[in-house]
């Protein structure tokens, strides 16, 4: 059983990142592209600074001229509750990228406070005490 459980999280981190995992890979400058995979309107509503965007019923048709073959893919949708990252994560897979979805999608990455951005510019960061510890600046 060991051996099972052991092989189920290993496969799952395999797949699998979360935002601080990857605000800390985005600042040390790590080889990957971050796609949004919402829809338009999402998208300019605000996304993660620094990523692209391809929705994810349109990847197939994308993928392969915006995204260099070889280049590993991070995916995220809006949230734990929308599985639009997998059917991402997925079309990635189905073409031969390198993909990890992001896990707590969009939420999880503004809860946190790090950096989100919309046609406008900078969107304000605020660090949620339910997802993360706060530190008082006082």
């Amino acid at each position: 059983m060991t051996t099972d459980a052991a092989h189920y999280f290993a496969t799952k981190l395999a797949h699998e990142t979360d935002a601080s995992d990857v605000y800390a890979a985005q600042k040390a400058d790590e080889d990957f592209i971050l796609v949004d995979v919402r829809g338009d309107e999402a998208w300019r509503q605000g996304r993660i600074t620094g990523a692209i965007h391809i929705p994810y019923a349109q990847i197939a048709q994308r993928a392969a001229t915006e995204i260099s073959p070889g280049t590993p893919v991070v995916v995220y949708c809006w949230s734990p509750g929308c599985n639009a990252g997998a059917k991402g994560a997925f079309e990635f897979a189905r073409l031969g990228y390198s993909v990890k979805e992001m896990i707590g999608g969009y939420e999880y990455w503004v809860r946190e406070g790090q950096p989100t951005e919309n046609d406008e510019g900078p969107l304000p960061r605020v660090f949620d005490p339910q997802v993360m510890v706060v530190h008082d600046k006082s």
